[in-house]
């Protein structure tokens, strides 16, 4: 496999796995976090950092939007649900400083 085949195999990946994730917003951040360490947050915030390294003008805002699929308020408002203190103490227990 050369680099280019690499990177557009990588770059597949990356779409599969956000088309995922929109498929799937009854999955909370949340649970991600407590089960994978890393969100659709954490997701749009290695892409805005990828293009800051890449010199690509891009917003946390636009970069939310790319992988929530629409502006990241509306998903909030659509799927985000309360997280319950079973699902809290989870996540204070494997992040002791509250975030990821």
């Amino acid at each position: 496999m050369n680099d280019q085949q690499r990177l557009e195999l990588e770059a597949a990946a990356y779409r599969r796995l956000v088309q995922h994730l929109r498929e799937r917003p009854d999955v909370q951040n949340i649970d991600l976090m407590n089960l994978a360490g890393f969100c659709r947050n954490c997701l749009s915030k290695w892409y805005k950092a990828a293009a800051d390294d890449l010199d690509i003008a891009i917003t946390p805002d636009q970069a939310r939007e790319d992988v929530y699929g629409m502006p990241y308020a509306e998903w909030k408002a659509k799927y985000q649900t309360e997280a319950s203190a079973e699902q809290k103490a989870a996540f204070n227990a494997k992040n002791p400083k509250g975030s990821a």
